[in-house]
């Protein structure tokens, strides 16, 4: 069985973006666009370590609390 990993994610309120990491965020070499306000987060290998979801929150609303609204489903 692989070696379940931590799943990071970081909250950015100044700049309304949530970044999830798969992996080490010091791995990060090459930061990617893909055109949705999606940023691909790949490291040397190109493998994706992680992406960044720009304006997270709906324009017009604001994040005071100590839980971001995030679903996580497992299979």
């Amino acid at each position: 069985m692989a070696k379940m990993r931590k799943v990071q994610f970081v909250y950015d309120r100044e700049g309304n973006s949530l970044s999830v990491w798969f992996d080490d965020p010091k791995k990060e070499h090459v930061a990617e666009e893909t055109g949705d306000e999606v940023i691909l987060i790949k490291d040397k290998k190109g493998h994706v370590i992680g992406f960044e979801k720009l304006n997270y929150l709906p324009k017009g609303k604001t994040f005071s609390g100590k839980t971001l609204p995030v679903e996580a489903l497992v299979s």
